[in-house]
């Protein structure tokens, strides 16, 4: 089957560390195929109480802030 390949996206993920006085963020780095980055982390982060908003950038880059169980985290997929 012929079809369109799936777009490649270089996904840093970052979670605030809700310590008080602790401005350190966990960082992720991983590349991921989709064709939509808000439907693959809808499914990634399904079952969780989960409020995304989302801000598209520059050059197909999209960033996804989200509160996950009250986790405050953001995701930046950018086209690879």
């Amino acid at each position: 089957m012929g079809g369109c390949p799936m777009a490649e996206y270089e996904l840093v993920h970052e979670i605030k560390n809700l310590c008080r006085n602790n401005q350190m963020r966990d960082v992720f780095f991983e590349e991921v195929e989709c064709d939509d980055p808000v439907a693959y982390l809808e499914g990634r982060l399904r079952g969780k109480a989960v409020e995304l908003s989302v801000e598209p950038g520059t050059d197909g880059a999209v960033t996804v802030h989200a509160v996950v169980d009250g986790l405050i985290q953001k995701f930046v997929f950018t086209p690879i």
